[in-house]
């Protein structure tokens, strides 16, 4: 039964990347190496296979956690306290391209004595940005670089109102341009906060941007009903749904529009989401708009 699942299993190339690195690495890293060694790779030697967020301990990618661990689900993998384990006999560092193969060799040639503590003052040095929110990065850095970590956050006192979409992103993409766009709160004017592309559901995406340093809140009212989404094919159609949506829901909706221009006001730097990249065709500009005509000072709409 156990081979049957592993049979039926889809092994995405991002996480054979993954599995070519363990074994690259002698089968076994710890979670801290992993992340480190897997964010240089992507970013110094290869393709962006993840993204990263400044964390906790630095650089780190929720997607790869949850491909680490849906490995293990699946027998590929398995997690020993701090370490991943590499079980699977197949020889996944053949299965990559000839230049991944070679970014591979690489990256060990460079970093196979440097691990841990030394492994994490190189990447907080040569990318000062991932380590924003790290909580050792004062005990590992000296005084001047943990200064450059410190300049290194991005910092914006100039009130204004933001709308994002994350279609086509991934939830470390999205964090990152509200991280760096200095946002406070993340309002979530969907009205089923419910997504089939990972990080992007209520709780996933709670968890990732406020382990990021940004409130998330979710505001149910100033969402649309699915049925209504329905049968969206020109801008017609969305031109009639917004008409519908002023006349009734934001109409009605007078409570948390002012609960979030509060925001705006208070906390200075505030986005609303949701799913559609264009603006235009997602119902967050029109929530944006009904903001700016009761807004109490002076701010701009802007849309990431």
């Amino acid at each position: 039964m156990f081979e049957f699942k592993k049979n039926l299993y889809k092994l995405y190339y991002r996480r054979k990347v993954i599995l070519a690195l363990l074994q690259q690495f002698g089968g076994s890293l710890t979670k801290l190496d992993l992340q480190k060694l897997l964010f240089i790779y992507t970013t110094e030697k290869t393709k962006n296979y993840f993204d990263f967020v400044p964390y906790k301990l630095g650089c780190f990618s929720f997607q790869s956690y949850q491909d680490l661990n849906t490995m293990v689900k699946y027998g590929l993998i398995a997690e020993v306290q701090n370490h991943w384990l590499s079980i699977d006999k197949r020889n996944y560092i053949n299965e990559l391209t000839y230049n991944d193969r070679l970014a591979l060799t690489e990256l060990y040639q460079t970093y196979k004595d440097i691990r841990k503590k030394k492994l994490m003052q190189y990447v907080y040095k040569k990318y000062p940005y991932f380590a924003i929110n790290s909580i050792v990065a004062k005990d590992i850095l000296n005084s001047e670089e943990f200064n450059i970590v410190q300049q290194s956050r991005p910092e914006n006192n100039i009130m204004g109102l933001y709308t994002i979409g994350y279609e086509g992103k991934t939830p470390e993409y999205f964090a990152n341009q509200l991280i760096k766009h200095d946002i406070k709160i993340l309002c979530d004017v969907r009205k089923n906060p419910l997504s089939m592309k990972y990080g992007f559901s209520k709780n996933q995406l709670k968890n990732i941007i406020e382990n990021c340093g940004i409130e998330y809140i979710h505001i149910p009212e100033l969402g649309i009903q699915s049925e209504k989404r329905k049968n969206l094919n020109s801008l017609q159609d969305y031109k009639m749904l917004f008409d519908d949506y002023r006349k009734t829901t934001l109409t009605n909706a007078k409570e948390p529009l002012n609960f979030i221009e509060n925001l705006i006001t208070t906390k200075k730097r505030v986005a609303l989401t949701c799913f559609e990249a264009d603006y235009n065709r997602c119902h967050r500009n029109q929530v944006a708009q009904a903001i700016i005509k009761i807004k109490t000072k002076e701010y701009d709409i802007k849309h990431l």
